[in-house]
């Protein structure tokens, strides 16, 4: 439907909406080889429906992706943090580490 606002990404509406489009498919196309109906399809893509996990895995089987689902604890870490710091050299990770320690230092001063 014109007028709704484009999906979240990381929503499984995106996530449709991302296979199809890569696969080269039309709402219609992508129904058929589901299963289901063009309309469902739309819904599913402007977020006004969510399928079915079953529902989405024929989605991604269809546009010729595999479906892996990660379940893990919500620990609070920030992965991009890590990732970032992994990615340093040895030198640049210890001046992050010095600068670190003055900004730490200056606020148990204050």
């Amino acid at each position: 439907m014109t007028g709704d606002p484009p999906p979240r990404r990381g929503t499984p509406a995106a996530l449709v909406r991302a296979a199809r489009d890569r696969a080269g498919l039309t709402q219609a196309g992508l129904a058929r080889r589901v299963g289901t109906t063009q309309p469902a399809v739309s819904r599913w893509e402007s977020g006004r429906d969510e399928p079915r996990l079953s529902s989405l895995r024929a989605v991604l089987d269809a546009c010729g992706f595999i479906l892996e689902l990660v379940a893990r604890p919500d620990d609070d870490v920030d992965r991009a943090q890590i990732r970032q710091q992994l990615a340093m050299t040895p030198d640049q990770r210890l001046a992050s580490v010095s600068n670190v320690s003055r900004v730490a230092a200056r606020a148990r001063r204050a």
